[in-house]
């Protein structure tokens, strides 16, 4: 499943610019300490944080994640988003709980 399929089905706001949302996810982690998700997503992962930083991207271009959703409605730094622009990693929004997330997700993949 591509990103933009997953932000249409699961009705997400896109907060990043197109040319991030083509690419492949194959499967879900949630995690918000950054050293833990270094070590343990894996490639192709959706990433489900509250962290909003700009370290949020430098992690998911590390471990090739495609895609951090934050949940809960939380407001994203407008320095992460133009950063995700410009490393291809697409930023998701939802007011749904990163619980709810992840169930819709897992039953997607």
């Amino acid at each position: 499943m591509k990103v933009n399929e997953l932000a249409d089905l699961l009705q997400f706001k896109v907060l990043t610019d197109d040319k991030s949302i083509d690419r492949e996810i194959s499967g879900v982690y949630i995690c918000d300490l950054l050293s833990w998700v270094m070590s343990h997503a894996n490639k192709g992962d959706v990433w489900i944080t509250v962290h909003t930083h700009i370290n949020i991207v430098a992690v998911a271009v590390l471990v090739e994640i495609p895609c951090i959703i934050v949940p809960e409605g939380i407001k994203v730094e407008e320095s992460t988003i133009l950063k995700a622009n410009e490393e291809g990693i697409a930023i998701l929004s939802s007011d749904k709980t990163a619980y709810q997330i992840a169930l819709e997700i897992g039953k997607l993949l």
